[in-house]
């Protein structure tokens, strides 16, 4: 048993069953035991591999889609340029490498980084040096804002729902028998599910993200004022529907329960909710991270690099590309939305 899981079951002894969602906080952001709090999660030696870690070539698109943003809207004289959940900080150095020769752009910028992990805020350091760290989206600057976040709303905590005959029943976790288990709730009316009544059927489930609304729109609200854009990059789809809770430990996935604090936890992103939190801020339709990639010129950039490799990096390059792009991988699983302010186009590989 870890020490968290020890820590959660006292606490559920006393005060009764936990939503998922107070679960995967704990087991995420624990101050000393949490998962984030703890550890660097990614690449070969951690739990996952990120998009980034895969090839320079992503973080090299989402730099000329929010540079070529910055230039529609005028090239800004200053502005905020952020990453929700930066991980090692790879993404944003490759977008800052691919931006460089973009006239007045980094001039212009100030570099941002939402992240409350001191693990990776310092590894983040080392690859993006002068960059602002805040521990929320609230935090960012009042300025037209250009960002991007990238497996970042799967990791936030969800609430998940099984439709009953009589109402919802809530997921919960509690104990038996001195472990950890699942359980559901009493039957209850939920006003905020009440739009789901009519695409769901008894034995669905529903998942919810109680701090999304808060982040988008704290985004949605700056671009609208400021101007800006925002690419959101996750795995999911416009409306939740199943259980999506997923734990990785070793880049396997394991029994969410079984030890937390040594495993990530995921969900699914519910882009419907993306979108109705990014208000008054306009939002795209859903494009998948390979056609996105693709719009953008992930190809022609990929051949430029092949002719300079040879045998194994050639192949290791060929496989990131496929990787990324491919619909049987990466391709189709991982969705982009855009946000932009009224009157403006939406960023770049984002059209519709």
């Amino acid at each position: 048993m870890t020490a968290l899981a020890d820590l959660l079951i006292r606490r559920i002894a006393a005060t009764g069953p936990m939503t998922l969602a107070e679960f995967m906080a704990e087991a995420l952001m624990h101050p000393e035991h949490g998962y984030y709090s703890t550890r660097d999660p990614l690449g070969a030696g951690g739990d996952f591999i990120t998009a980034p870690e895969i090839s320079q070539m992503f973080g090299e698109m989402i730099g000329l889609s929010l540079a070529q943003a910055w230039m529609d809207q005028g090239s800004p004289a200053s502005f905020t340029l952020a990453e929700l959940g930066p991980g090692r900080g790879t993404l944003m150095a490759d977008i800052l490498r691919a931006t460089r020769g973009v006239p007045g752009f980094h001039a212009a910028t100030t570099v941002h980084l939402v992240e409350t992990s001191a693990t990776l805020r310092a590894e983040q350091a080392a690859r993006v040096p002068g960059a602002i760290w805040h521990d929320c989206a609230d935090d960012l600057p009042e300025a037209p804002l250009f960002l991007v976040a990238n497996e970042f709303l799967d990791a936030l905590p969800i609430r998940q729902f099984t439709r009953d005959q009589n109402g919802w029943r809530e997921r919960m976790v509690g104990v038996t028998e001195g472990s950890l288990t699942f359980g559901l709730s009493a039957p209850a009316p939920i006003a905020a599910l009440d739009h789901r009544l009519d695409d769901t059927q008894p034995g669905d489930i529903v998942e919810s993200c109680p701090a999304l609304p808060g982040i988008v729109g704290a985004v949605g609200q700056r671009i609208a004022d400021h101007g800006g854009a925002a690419l959101f990059i996750d795995y999911g789809d416009w409306r939740s529907l199943g259980d999506t809770l997923q734990a990785l430990s070793g880049h396997d996935t394991t029994d969410p329960l079984a030890a937390p604090g040594q495993a990530d936890l995921t969900a699914h992103v519910d882009f419907e909710a993306v979108a109705n939190a990014a208000a008054p801020a306009r939002h795209t339709r859903l494009v998948t991270q390979g056609v996105f990639l693709e719009r953008l010129g992930i190809t022609a950039r990929a051949q430029s690099l092949a002719a300079r490799m040879t045998d194994p990096a050639l192949e290791q390059h060929i496989a990131a590309h496929r990787r990324l792009t491919h619909p049987a991988e990466m391709g189709d699983l991982f969705k982009v939305m855009g946000l932009y302010p009224d009157g403006c186009p939406p960023p770049p590989g984002t059209e519709a």
